[in-house]
C-alpha cells in the first residue's frame, strides 16, 4: 500500500471516492464534472490550489484520498495546511492506510514551509475523532456555517 500524489488519469476515481464520501456524511453529492473541475485545480496551472493524495493498494486501485490547502490565520498572522477531506473506502479502513495518508499530509506542511494542518469532522463521526486522536491531533469544538454569496 503506498500514498502519493494524484495524477491526472486519478481524477474519475477520486471523483467517486468524493461521492462516497460526501455520502458518508450524509451531504450532497459533488457536482457532476467533479473530476474535471478538480483537474483544473489540481493541474491547471504551475502553481496549483489545491492538492490530492490517494491511497493506492498494491493491484493499482484506489482506495482512498486527501485532499489540503494552504490557508491563512488572522490570529497567527501564518499559513497553515488545511485538510478538506480525508476518506477511505470501509473495506481500506483498518489497515494503516490512514495513518499513511495523514503522515502524507503532514509532509506536505513541512514541504510547504507550514507548521501545522487544521481539519474538520461531522460531530458524530466518532471512529474519525478516535483515529485522530491516536495520532495526538486536538479538537477545537466550533459550529462549521455556509452561506452562499450568490443568490
Amino acid at each position: 500500500m503506498t500514498v502519493r500524489p494524484a495524477r491526472p488519469e486519478d481524477l474519475p476515481r477520486v471523483a467517486e471516492l468524493a461521492a462516497e464520501h460526501a455520502a458518508y456524511e450524509k451531504a450532497a453529492p459533488p457536482r457532476p464534472d467533479l473530476a474535471e473541475a478538480l483537474g483544473r485545480l489540481l493541474f491547471g496551472s504551475p502553481e496549483p490550489r489545491l492538492r490530492c493524495l490517494v491511497a493506492e493498494l498494491p493491484d493499482g486501485s484506489l482506495a482512498g484520498y486527501a485532499t489540503c490547502a494552504p490557508e491563512v490565520s488572522t490570529w497567527a498572522a501564518a499559513e497553515y495546511l488545511h485538510m478538506d477531506c480525508l476518506y477511505l473506502t470501509e473495506s481500506a479502513r483498518g489497515h494503516g492506510l490512514g495513518a499513511l495518508l495523514m503522515s502524507a499530509v503532514r509532509a506536505e506542511a513541512r514541504a510547504l514551509g507550514l507548521a501545522h494542518v487544521e481539519w474538520q469532522t461531522p460531530d458524530w463521526n466518532t471512529p474519525a475523532m478516535r483515529f485522530y486522536a491516536r495520532l495526538g491531533a486536538t479538537a477545537k469544538p466550533k459550529a462549521r456555517y455556509t452561506w452562499r454569496a450568490a443568490d
